[in-house]
């Protein structure tokens, strides 16, 4: 009998759009406004409208296939998505000009990539008549046969002619894209409480005060009552930063539901990172997100790390996320699993992996959980 609950966030509880948005608007900047690449940077500007931030993401992820691809690789941080997305996309810029500027490049290639880099990327690119093209993304990637980031590293080499392995791991180039990343989310007023680190590019609103719930408020809430006054314990194991997560739960009146160490971010996974670098990385699929939940904050990283698994009462513990990296972090732990249908990942694909439940809606969980105790 179930008697522990771990929800995902997006794709379960709120709408994974404005991440997505986001997302999109970073890859845009960092090829097109002047502070890194700089092309075409009249296509660039700190306030979009939503036609216009549509346009944009249909353009990056090629009408959200992209992101579909790379969430049926159990790839679930949007951190990840953008470096990939966006590393690729400058290696395939590099290579429009390789003939002419090798010996940059073999330089550029040397070391991390860092902002000063890319402007000097910048000012080379300039020189040139180049093509940004997003629709080779798949089909590149689609031929990969090792782990994504080593696999741009086999790009540089093939494209390039240059052997590197500044694209593996979360290198200087990823804290870049994540930054860029934390503005266009967080806006101005909190990039630096949620980064530590001031904008670079200033005039960004946010989109902490525009999230979308995927049910209502009031059943989520109910939801999340009926359940404690079961007993049951509920815990949150999600990618997004806490800031991204503390905030709209207070909003939405959500937080009052949950001991605060049950619930474990980006940020914890993070600092678990720094803390273990032989382990990473630590992000979902790997189950240390929902083993800290489990365990609550208060339990060490070493802790966690340590546990055996599948654990002993896994079938007593049910996570309800809507990713293949959110079964596949249950499936290490043996806990069951409830595929929810509200994100990217379709109803065929948790069926060939065996999903213990498929639901339409969150909400459904109540009716699954109550079958069992009754």
């Amino acid at each position: 009998m179930v008697q522990t609950i771990l929800f995902d966030i997006d794709g379960v509880l709120l709408s994974e759009e404005r991440y997505f948005d986001a997302s999109a608007l970073t890859v845009w900047e960092l090829i097109h406004s002047e502070k890194y690449l700089g092309l075409g940077a009249d296509q660039f500007k700190t306030t979009f409208n939503d036609e216009e931030i549509a346009s944009i993401r249909d353009t990056v992820f090629i009408n959200d296939q992209v992101l579909k691809f790379l969430k049926s690789k159990g790839l679930n941080a949007n951190w990840d998505m953008i470096y990939l997305t966006f590393s690729f996309q400058l290696i395939q810029l590099l290579s429009q000009i390789k003939d002419k500027e090798q010996a940059k490049i073999s330089e550029w290639l040397k070391n991390d990539i860092d902002r000063k880099t890319l402007l000097e990327i910048n000012e080379v690119l300039s020189k040139y008549d180049i093509n940004v093209q997003f629709d080779l993304f798949i089909p590149e990637f689609q031929q990969s046969k090792t782990e994504l980031f080593q696999f741009l590293n086999i790009l540089a080499e093939k494209k390039l002619g240059v052997k590197t392995e500044i694209f593996s791991g979360k290198s200087v180039l990823w804290s870049i894209c994540e930054h860029v990343s934390q503005e266009w989310y967080v806006g101005d007023e909190y990039v630096l409480s949620s980064t530590g680190r001031p904008s670079v590019q200033k005039g960004k609103k946010g989109f902490l005060t525009d999230e979308q719930t995927l049910a209502s408020r009031e059943e989520i809430s109910g939801l999340f009552q009926d359940l404690t006054d079961a007993g049951l314990t509920i815990g949150i194991g999600t990618g997004r930063p806490e800031l991204e997560t503390v905030k709209p739960f207070e909003y939405l009146q959500w937080h009052k539901y949950f001991d605060p160490n049950r619930i474990v971010t980006a940020d914890n996974v993070l600092l678990a990172e720094k803390e273990h670098q032989d382990c990473a990385p630590l992000a979902k699929p790997h189950p240390y997100t929902y083993i800290q939940a489990l365990k609550g904050n208060q339990t060490s990283v070493a802790s966690c790390l340590k546990e055996q698994l599948p654990l002993e009462h896994g079938d007593q513990i049910l996570i309800v996320g809507d990713s293949f990296a959110d079964l596949l972090a249950a499936r290490k732990m043996g806990c069951q699993f409830a595929a929810v249908l509200t994100g990217l990942t379709g109803r065929k694909e948790f069926e060939e992996h065996r999903a213990d439940f498929i639901l339409d809606s969150v909400l459904d969980v109540k009716s699954i959980v109550f079958s069992m105790i009754r």
